[in-house]
């Protein structure tokens, strides 16, 4: 055995080890507590009002994010952070990754602005993934309901949501765009 294979187990290999999770996040006991959720996110991450999103088939890193955040009053919604002030970290992650393994849903969207809001979205691919499937911290876009989405840019845009690159992003970015990407978005 040579000094740079003896380096290797001596050093990275258990440091390695050390980084593993102590435990796997349990997405079956996420879908049991997934039912205090299915009043507005409605069944298996699927959303039937606007108003609230599809969490199906959404980055796991990016709930635990959320759900933390909300939970620690850094997100702001009433709803929302009751719901996460009782959740144990283990209820998150397991929560995060019950709704990380369903298939993605599809909320539509007008046709006629999808179109225009295709040609609009690359600046959007570079963090949320080239087809809008979200990229760990950076949740998934595609088949979340337009009008959620569009709220959620407003947001972004007037502060009342917090996210330096997102703010940063859209700043210059016409309201008559946020339409035109949700709705390209939602039709993914």
């Amino acid at each position: 055995m040579n000094s740079l294979q003896q380096a290797f187990i001596l050093f990275f290999l258990p440091a390695v080890f050390l980084t593993l999770p102590v435990s796997a996040a349990d997405s079956a006991a996420g879908e049991q507590k997934a039912n205090s959720c299915a009043g507005c996110h409605g069944q298996k991450g699927s959303s039937t009002n606007a108003q609230w999103p599809n969490l199906a088939a959404q980055q796991s890193t990016y709930l635990v994010n959320q759900l933390k955040a909300f939970k620690a009053g850094d997100r702001i919604n009433p709803m929302m952070q009751s719901m996460a002030a009782n959740l144990a970290n283990d209820d998150i992650n397991n929560l995060a990754a019950y709704f990380s393994s369903l298939a993605p849903v599809k909320a539509g969207g007008n046709p006629a602005l999808a179109k225009t809001g295709e040609s609009k979205a690359a600046m959007c691919l570079g963090c949320h993934g080239a087809t809008a499937g979200g990229n760990g911290q950076f949740p998934r876009l595609a088949g979340q309901h337009p009008d959620y989405l569009e709220q959620q840019l407003k947001a972004f845009k007037d502060g009342s949501r917090k996210s330096g690159p997102m703010q940063a992003i859209i700043a210059n970015m016409p309201e008559t765009d946020f339409k035109a990407l949700a709705a390209y978005f939602g039709s993914l």
